[in-house]
């Protein structure tokens, strides 16, 4: 029971760690404010602009869950449909870099602009949490033992029938592997979409510009975060719940 609670308190507890050391140093080596702003100072702004910050976060993580289910249904598909060729193929690209760079900041009304811009952040989102899902599915299909195989089509069991009762249960833990890594990838590309493009949405960059202040900006990047990190303990209770036949060691 110590143990089960000393293990869930230790991401905790090394965050805490991390940020009394940035605090310490800020204040020790006196690092102005717009190079690096103290814990302290982000936690007051976050507190003080909370509103503000949710409404822009809002919208950035609808942008993200857009892109990221559009990512799942298609790694899905490829990898359930193409496991042998998804392998080959569907490796991870620049497509997201491309796409960046391709991107043109012009300058309109914001929320105009963000209506116009918020496609390109869900594609972005999409292209980079979608490689990691195929990938993890068309490989937990790929190497479904041979002997499930066999005893499946002596009992004259089709080729659906496999997939679906033995090959989709044989790929979840790789499929959830991937979720927790596609969900941050999904922030990341939005939010670097939505800055690139100039989108009213993005907590980090629009309040960030509007203050020009770097504690505002950290605080953006903060709420994103908890965002983020509240996304992928959602994933991991899933996967819990759903694959617990799968975590054999206790170690």
């Amino acid at each position: 029971m110590k143990r089960e609670a000393l293990r869930l308190a230790m991401p905790w507890l090394a965050m805490a760690v991390l940020l009394i050391i940035w605090e310490i140093c800020c204040v020790v080596f006196d690092v102005p404010e717009i190079i690096l702003p103290r814990p302290s100072k982000v936690f007051v702004v976050f507190y003080n602009r909370f509103d503000i910050l949710m409404s822009f976060c809002w919208d950035t993580l609808w942008t993200t869950l857009m892109g990221f289910l559009l990512a799942i249904a298609g790694g899905l598909l490829f990898g359930a449909c193409g496991r042998r060729l998804g392998l080959r193929l569907f490796r991870p690209l620049s497509a997201a870099d491309r796409l960046q760079r391709r991107a043109k900041v012009r300058s309109c009304d914001p929320d105009d602009l963000a209506r116009r811009r918020r496609p390109a952040a869900i594609i972005t989102a999409f292209a980079i949490s979608f490689f990691p899902i195929v990938v993890n599915v068309a490989t937990g299909l790929a190497t479904m033992e041979p002997r499930c195989v066999t005893c499946c089509a002596a009992s004259e069991a089709t080729r659906t029938e496999i997939l679906t009762k033995v090959g989709i249960p044989r790929a979840m833990p790789y499929l959830f592997a991937s979720l927790k890594v596609a969900i941050t990838l999904a922030f990341i590309g939005s939010v670097i979409s939505e800055t690139v493009g100039a989108i009213a949405a993005s907590a980090s960059y629009a309040v960030g510009r509007r203050a020009q202040r770097r504690a505002t900006t950290f605080a953006g990047l903060f709420a994103i975060a908890i965002m983020g990190v509240a996304m992928y303990a959602i994933c991991a209770l899933v996967e819990k719940r759903m694959t617990r036949w799968a975590f054999r060691a206790n170690w």
